[in-house]
């Protein structure tokens, strides 16, 4: 019975969590239920990096005492000292019997020490409750944790022969509107979108997040043009964004070009090429340094190739439309090859989800 029950408030507690998604990097996703007599009597979650945690916001929102109590936090309370006090010290003095954890803290600096403090000093200690859901919310901000690298997700809408589009050099949508706004919806919870020369070039997209009542949130936009050769006048660098647009070129790309880009305000990144073009990893290293946890890769192309021949998608969202575009458009992925069945990365922990008449398929990368 109380198996059951730590289930279900830790449910809410991931419901909570989930209103952060997009908005805490560096930091996780966190959300906490406080519990007296098998009644919630409090809610948090943690908003933004530099706010009080769901723990505390949980605390501060309780109706009543908080004495003799449980709280349910999908993720392991603090044990240090960072821009806010350390969750544990807070928990120990608000007076709580019991401490249900979704899943162990891998930073470094806790990875078990909150649950160590809190036992040490009585309190009791659950852990692992619907720890994978706890883990999978927070895949982006284990991987840079752990990797210093950002969780990246490759996006795309295809028909069911795996075309972008209807024709090479032309834009043409395939999915319907329940896909689209999906994937605005996928925008409102990472940190940077990634896309490549050709995309800014035939779309002339604005990589905006564009959901009603206000709850949009706009990832960094990034653009990889080797040599600065993408239009200025191109959408991405005159849109009124909270969010700035980035563009990763190669070290050696034309001064011109550069002091052009740089005229208007965009940040410049300049990576080393190798035998296969843009250092990728070396990019997403970088990345990572600037605390982005996650990066939606829409694309194109070539660009979906380079990173699948490099190893560095971690997920996939694949939109299907229920219709054949012919061989005259961009496939999915170009510059990839297998050689069998064996040799290739394929989807697993897979999902699917029915959008209109549409499909999303859904899973993490597995490299043989």
């Amino acid at each position: 019975m109380k198996a059951k029950q730590d289930n279900h408030f830790m449910r809410l507690a991931l419901k909570e969590a989930r209103k952060g998604l997009g908005r805490t990097s560096p930091n996780p996703c966190v959300g906490a239920v406080i519990v007296k007599n098998d009644e919630v009597i409090a809610k948090g979650y943690h908003e933004k990096a530099g706010t009080a945690h769901a723990e505390i916001q949980a605390i501060r929102n309780a109706s009543q005492s908080t004495v003799g109590t449980t709280i349910y936090v999908t993720l392991e309370p603090c044990n240090h000292t960072g821009k806010t006090p350390p969750c544990s010290q807070a928990l120990l003095q608000a007076g709580f019997a019991r401490v249900v954890v979704g899943m162990t803290d891998p930073n470094p600096l806790v990875n078990g020490g909150g649950i160590a403090f809190l036992q040490s000093n009585g309190i009791e200690v659950t852990s692992g409750v619907l720890e994978p859901e706890c883990r999978a919310l927070n895949f982006p901000f284990i991987k840079h944790i752990t990797q210093g690298m950002p969780w990246t997700i490759m996006k795309a809408g295809v028909s069911l022969d795996g075309r972008l589009n209807y024709l090479h050099g032309h834009s043409g949508w395939i999915t319907g509107e329940k896909s689209t706004r999906a994937a605005h919806k996928l925008r409102n919870t990472v940190d940077a979108i990634l896309v490549g020369r050709n995309t800014v070039e035939i779309d002339n997209p604005s990589l905006t997040t564009r959901l009603s009542r206000g709850r949009s949130h706009d990832p960094i936009r990034i653009i990889l043009d080797s040599d600065l050769s993408t239009s200025l006048d191109s959408k991405v660098y005159h849109l009124d964004s909270p969010a700035p647009t980035w563009v990763v070129c190669a070290t050696d790309a034309p001064e011109l070009k550069k002091n052009e880009f740089a005229g208007l305000g965009i940040r410049l990144i300049g990576i080393d090429r190798n035998e296969k073009g843009l250092d990728l990893p070396l990019l997403l290293k970088m990345l990572g340094r600037e605390n982005i946890c996650s990066v939606l890769v829409e694309g194109g192309a070539r660009l979906h190739g380079a990173f699948l021949r490099e190893k560095l998608f971690d997920y996939a969202h694949l939109f299907y439309a229920p219709l054949f575009a012919g061989d005259r458009g961009v496939p999915l992925i170009e510059g990839y090859q297998v050689e069998n069945r064996l040799a290739a990365p394929r989807l697993v922990h897979l999902s699917r989800k029915p959008l209109g008449d549409d499909i999303l398929l859904s899973g993490q990368l597995s490299y043989p």
